[in-house]
Formats: structure tokens, sequence, C-alpha cells
């Protein structure tokens, strides 16, 4: 999902020797990426009164103004950065929608978000339901893609935060641990923890022992 980063380098050394003009080509090259990873972390209700797309403009002014201040200490890959900033737009942009409708949506659980929706996430669960068979054998679409948004949902943010990361967004797990500030293992072993627990939800128990 995140432009491919050698490239990326490349115009931030541009943006570096001075180039005003690589520093809108930057942005510019992050701006889609930006607003699907705001789009699949937004809550639906909130959707109805506010356009990811104004956010995604919020963050990339505010990653314009910050730019200066980056470049001269990268602790973190430039779409890391990107994506810190957007994640704290997302939180305030929950928060005044709190205030606005007196209620908290903090801890609504965004099941009917689209990115639950696309076929990425009926991929990813038939991987991890399907074993080997075709999907007309294993469950309809509709009702995996719909078993799917369920378990998404019953995870908790950090286990969903991690998939969300890694499969959706495409990340490594490298970009992982320094996300995290952990080191690589650990970052694994979280991804494989967090699969874990979703395919436990996307194929429950029956009384009789049998995967239902």
């Amino acid at each position: 999902m995140w432009p491919e980063s050698e490239k990326t380098q490349e115009i931030i050394t541009q943006v570096q020797t001075g180039d005003e003009d690589a520093v809108e080509r930057l942005l510019a090259r992050h701006r889609e990426s930006v607003r699907r990873m705001i789009s699949m972390r937004l809550d639906p209700m909130l959707q109805r009164r506010l356009d990811a797309s104004d956010i995604v403009q919020d963050v990339l002014v505010e990653a314009h103004r910050r730019l200066e201040n980056y470049l001269k200490n990268p602790s973190m890959p430039f779409h890391l950065w990107l994506r810190h900033l957007a994640k704290d737009h997302i939180i305030d942009a929950h928060r005044k929608h709190r205030k606005a409708a007196k209620r908290s949506v903090d801890k609504e659980k965004p099941i009917n978000s689209p990115i639950f929706s696309d076929a990425s996430s009926v991929n990813l669960a038939y991987q991890l339901v399907a074993d080997g068979a075709t999907p007309q054998a294993q469950l309809i679409q509709a009702e995996l893609e719909q078993r799917f948004q369920l378990a998404m949902a019953e995870l908790s943010d950090e286990d969903r935060e991690i998939i969300l990361m890694r499969h959706f967004e495409q990340l490594s797990n490298q970009d992982l641990a320094k996300a995290f500030n952990i080191t690589e293992p650990a970052a694994s072993m979280r991804y494989l923890r967090a699969l874990k627990k979703l395919r436990k939800k996307l194929t429950p128990i029956d009384e009789s022992g049998e995967i239902s």
C-alpha cells in the first residue's frame, strides 16, 4: 500500500538539496496511502459527518510544516512518520466527534468499515479457514465476509491494529518493529499471535467439538 521506499528516499534527497517542488511530489506520492490508512480506522458514524480526505489534507499540511524538523532527525522511515501524524489526527477527529455527540465512539468496533469488505479481507479470511478448499466448498463469500467483520471487531485494539498494519497496509515486519519500538522477532510473534486469535474467532468450535 505504501510507496516504494527507494524512490521515496530519492525524493527526500532532492528535498534536502533545496528542491521546493520535491516537497509537493513527496507528499502527493503518499496521499492515497494516507487516505486508505485513515479510512480503515475511522468510525463508520464519524464517516457520515467527515470525509477521510479532509483529515488527509490536515495531515499533509502538518507534514509540510514539520518536514524540516523531521529531516534533521529522521528517527523512523518517512512513511511511518507520516502515518504517525495521521494516527494523531484520527484520534483528534474521534475526540471532537465524541464531544459533539456527547458519547464515546472510541470503543465502538468499526465492523462496517469498507476496508473489511474488500477482496483483501475475504482473501485473508479464506487463507485462515479454507485449508485448501475452494471458497464455494467452504462458505459463500458473503458469509465469510460477515464472519471476518465480526471476528476483527472482537479482537483487541492491538491485535486488530497489527493485522491492519501487516495485511492491509502491507507494512513489513521491520516497519512493525519500528512502529512499536520492539525487536523484529517480537513484532513477528505479535503478528502471528494476532492471526491465531483471528483464525480462532473465524472457526468457532460447536458443542460437538466440530468446527462450525
